[in-house]
Order: structure tokens, then sequence, then C-alpha cells
């Protein structure tokens, strides 16, 4: 059955294993969350979880959204987010998923929004090589001929200054280093996209090796 919850980054540490060797980890403020509401393959076409996670004033929330956690009996949470299940009815309404669904040594994927970076240039946002930096090159940081001479266009996918970053990125087959449901930490080995605070996503890995 797939497991899932929602965390917070709150950024990267290192531990130490029983041999004295350093690891790098990401500390995951994961959970608790909260089942707001089952979606069926019979009423809804699929199976699925709707998850709740992270406080917000009750008055920042519209009639909608208040109403459909009165429905569920709990309170309103800042973020929901959807998880396919294969077995629904091993889930119940209301009922709270914390940090000790993952043990250490399990695999994980986690999908965060990387940090964002504005309208950026070439060197920056594709990896390219700038040109002599002498005065007299008059060449230094721009993207250089666009290879269309005959058609006399620019053709799609190429690669030009523009927006960066701001978008959604999995990182596959972490490994869960330590998972602590008292303080609601999970320690993540590497590193996880988007800002400290930002919102990931934990998830069985799907490729695990």
């Amino acid at each position: 059955m797939p497991k899932a919850i929602l965390g917070k980054k709150v950024g990267m540490t290192q531990v130490f294993t029983d041999e004295g060797i350093a690891v790098p980890v990401t500390v995951i403020e994961a959970g608790p969350c909260l089942v707001a509401q089952k979606k069926t393959g019979a009423k809804d076409g699929y199976n699925a979880i709707q998850l709740g996670f992270g406080e917000k004033r009750e008055n920042l929330f519209n009639k909608p959204m208040k109403g459909h956690f009165e429905k569920a009996g709990i309170k309103p949470k800042r973020y929901l987010r959807e998880i396919r299940v294969d077995d629904i009815d091993a889930y119940e309404v209301g009922q709270e998923i914390k940090a000790d669904v993952f043990a250490p040594g399990e695999k994980v994927d986690v999908v965060g929004i990387t940090k964002g970076r504005g309208f950026s240039g070439g060197i920056k946002r594709h990896g390219f090589h700038r040109g002599p930096m002498a005065h007299g090159s008059k060449y230094h940081r721009r993207p250089g001929s666009l290879a269309a001479k005959g058609p006399a266009r620019v053709f799609k996918g190429r690669k030009l200054p523009g927006h960066y970053g701001a978008e959604r990125v999995t990182i596959q087959n972490l490994e869960v280093v330590r998972a602590d449901a008292g303080q609601n930490l999970l320690a993540v080995k590497g590193a996880i996209p988007g800002p400290r605070g930002g919102l990931v996503m934990v998830k069985q890995s799907v490729k695990a090796r």
C-alpha cells in the first residue's frame, strides 16, 4: 500500500552513523496530517485520500472550504493534497498520519517546488559558457547565434534566457535516516527541492533500488 505524508522543509544538517561517518541529511517537519476526505472508485472513479497539513487562521478560509472541513469533523488545514491508494478501507476520515509512517532505511521520493530565480540568463539557467572577458571581445554573457539563418525564425525548444525555477521537482530514491513521531521530524539523506519552510510531499519510492 503506498504511503505518503506532507511536511515542511526545515533545513540541512548532518548526523553520524555508529561507525562515525557523517551523513548529510535534510530535516523535514512531517505531519501530523489528517485525512480530510476519501475518494472511491465507485463514486469518483479512483481511490485516493485527501491529506490536510499545516495551520492557518480560520477567518482566512472561505465558506466552501470551512464546510469541507466541517463535514470531515476536523480543524481547517492550510494545505490539502490527494494521495492515490490501493486499499481505501485502510483509512478513515479524521485519521492522523505521523512521521513514523516511514521507518529508517526505507526509500522515499520527495516532491517539492524549487526556489524561484525569476528571469535568468542562459549561463545561470542552462549552464552556458561565457565569452572572453577582455575589453575587445564585446561578447561576454549573451546567448550567441540562434542558428536559424535559412528559416529566419527561432526554433521551438531553443535554450534562451527566461523564467527559471519555481517548478515541481521530484527527487527519487532518498533514504530515511531517522524518523521521530514525537517531534514530527524526518531526516532524509541528501538534498530536496525548495526553500526552507516550503511544502514537500514524502512518498514511498516507486523505483526503489
